[in-house]
């Protein structure tokens, strides 16, 4: 009989649809791997999940789009007879690497991590391939070197894509003699939203002389994004783009803009941002709302959470083929998002 262990409750969270219809871009870095598409998910054979069991552990299932996925996950895993422990370490690094050696102990077949603390989590990861050989080992968005596979994002490249749409707005709202007041959201202490941060200011360049950023917020959480984009207004109270680094980001400044705009928000006011939850897609489609453009990756989070679970198949199969497994980005805006949430799963 299948088992099925889940961490914390998600009620409420709905999975998206397939997104096949936005083109995937390349992504690009010095580190070495293979780019995943459809012929390489195609090898995936889902059945080798059955029976086995799996530990994940990410950084925080508070967060919108983790949550999401997380909730699509259970079902892929559940449908394909796998057993299952979800957890998340609420950004506590010390307790993360504690649930991957509670995995190991507790005869996991594999064990994959989101990284509070990348170093840290590859110790751990460590002397689990140390003591238990044959437990497979994944980390997702980061190239650890106690793995099987990473499955990674070139967060760089992913940030720039970000700057770079919101960079296009720029140009076309703004100009050197009328600069756009611009807020980037981040989050210090993840290297990779670092590194997306970074990418988000390089791709801002393409409106260079157009824009001044007035205000660096650090917020993954929409709560404490939208507390930080209220106290920038409040000096700054002619803000009129946001990008951010991930889901609570957009949902967050959209709130702060809405209630300072009364949801009137006008033409030249824009926030963009990455990941794909129910929410931001429902904030870019509602004219009260300044979202204007979100990078994706697989499509949504039920495409997300599929293509974990292949990973988890072909790392189980040793068929991945490579170290590091770079994802695509897809571009969703308020011209093509009505299409997206006609076709998610309700």
């Amino acid at each position: 009989m299948k088992k099925k262990i889940f961490a914390v409750t998600l009620a409420a969270l709905m999975g998206l649809s397939s997104l096949t219809a936005f083109a995937t871009e390349a992504n690009t870095g010095a580190t070495e791997g293979i780019q995943a598409d459809e012929e390489f998910y195609a090898k995936a054979d889902l059945s080798v999940l059955e029976g086995k069991k799996i530990g994940i552990t990410i950084q925080d299932l508070k967060n919108p789009y983790w949550a999401g996925v997380m909730s699509a996950l259970e079902t892929v895993l559940t449908d394909a007879g796998a057993e299952y422990t979800i957890l998340g370490c609420n950004q506590n690094a010390i307790d993360q690497q504690g649930q991957i050696e509670n995995f190991a102990a507790n005869g996991c077949d594999l064990i994959m991590v989101h990284p509070q603390d990348p170093a840290g989590a590859d110790d751990a990861l460590g002397m689990v391939r140390e003591q238990y050989p044959d437990i497979k080992l994944m980390c997702w968005d980061d190239p650890l070197e106690n793995t099987d596979a990473n499955w990674i994002l070139d967060n760089t490249y992913l940030g720039s894509v970000i700057g770079e749409m919101a960079a296009e707005f720029i140009n076309e709202h703004f100009t050197e003699d009328n600069k756009a007041q611009v807020i980037v959201i981040g989050k210090a202490d993840t290297p990779v939203l670092v590194e997306r941060e970074n990418g988000i200011k390089a791709g801002l360049e393409a409106a260079a002389g157009k824009y001044e950023i007035v205000a660096t917020n650090y917020g993954i959480e929409p709560l404490e994004a939208q507390e930080g984009v209220e106290t920038t207004l409040q000096a700054y109270p002619d803000v009129k783009v946001v990008a951010g680094v991930g889901a609570g980001a957009m949902i967050g400044a959209d709130e702060a803009l809405n209630i300072h705009t009364g949801g009137e928000i006008p033409e030249d006011m824009g926030v963009f941002t990455t990941d794909v939850t129910m929410q931001q897609l429902e904030q870019l489609a509602d004219p009260t709302y300044p979202a204007k453009g979100i990078i994706g990756f697989e499509g949504s989070d039920k495409d997300t959470a599929e293509a974990c679970a292949k990973m988890y198949a072909l790392i189980l199969a040793d068929n991945v083929g490579a170290k590091n497994v770079f994802r695509g980005v897809s571009r969703f805006t308020e011209e093509t998002v009505q299409s997206v949430i006609d076709g998610m799963t309700k």
